[in-house]
């Protein structure tokens, strides 16, 4: 049983370690509603200042915030659904099929992670460039979706190695066929897993930079991330504008975490347990 000291002091460490999480966050929202005046005077504002908020009215009208935060979304909910629907079969070919080199390609999908994005972004231009798939949304999201299918390969092949053979046993006596199986039986057992993936695919979609800056080009093209680092000049930096566009950029990713959380720990849990 727990002393109410050591309550307290659990309690203390949870809140240090919220603090500090949310902190960069709830200092980008005062440095985007803190007046010029205030933004480099030796005490720093603490608080909002609610006066402020014509920031953002000014960012939405002279920024193409709008249409950076649409193209990112578009990028991020593309390469997390099609990261899915190519992860699922080779995890379970993984999980289910013995065959000669699965040990091999096991640790190639692996391998794919050491190398860095800045490693390959010159041969990935040269394959764009003759399948015309520079300056488009589509190329952007192949490029990220080569990047989180083995990662998610490995997520799933281990959430699928604890769904019980009995299972689909069972579904292969009543006819099911082994597509049937995978969409019908195991896909449900293993949702939560899929949730935490998406996540994974979402985030990196959504993050992503290097790829985004070599393979696009138009401005209308241009995702959330580019858009922001624009703003970064060598003599001068709208403070104001990039953390009020840092703030709109932020919510979504944050809303969607937050509407598939709680299937996250689950599904992360699962992967690593029975992996």
């Amino acid at each position: 049983m727990r002393s109410p000291a050591s309550h307290a002091i659990r309690m203390a460490l949870i809140l240090i370690l919220l603090s500090v999480s949310v902190f960069p966050i709830y200092w980008m929202v005062v440095t985007s509603l803190t007046s010029s005046a205030n933004l480099f005077a030796d005490t720093p504002q603490l608080v909002p200042d609610p006066a402020q908020a014509f920031n953002y009215a000014d960012t939405f009208s002279h920024t193409g915030v709008l249409i950076w935060l649409r193209n990112s979304a578009i990028v991020a909910i593309g390469t997390m659904v099609l990261s899915i629907l190519l992860a699922i079969l080779p995890a379970y070919a993984l999980s289910r099929f013995r065959f000669r080199g699965k040990g091999a390609l096991g640790f190639l999908l692996f391998a794919t992670q050491m190398l860095p994005e800045a490693m390959l972004v010159v041969p990935l231009y040269a394959i764009f460039a003759n399948l015309a798939l520079l300056d488009t949304l589509g190329g952007l999201i192949l490029a990220n979706t080569a990047f989180t299918v083995p990662v998610i390969t490995w997520i799933l092949k281990g959430a699928i190695d604890g769904v019980p053979m009995e299972i689909e046993e069972a579904a292969r006596v009543d006819g099911c066929s082994r597509i049937g199986i995978v969409l019908q039986v195991v896909v449900p057992v293993v949702a939560p897993t899929l949730a935490a993936a998406s996540v994974i695919a979402f985030f990196h979609g959504w993050n992503e930079y290097v790829f985004a800056q070599t393979l696009v080009s138009s401005q209308d093209l241009r995702t959330a991330s580019v858009g922001l680092a624009s703003f970064v000049g060598e003599l001068s930096t709208p403070i104001h504008t990039v953390m009020a566009i840092g703030v709109m950029y932020t919510l979504p990713a944050v809303l969607f975490y937050l509407m598939v959380q709680r299937y996250v720990v689950a599904g992360m849990t699962a992967g690593s347990v029975k992996g």
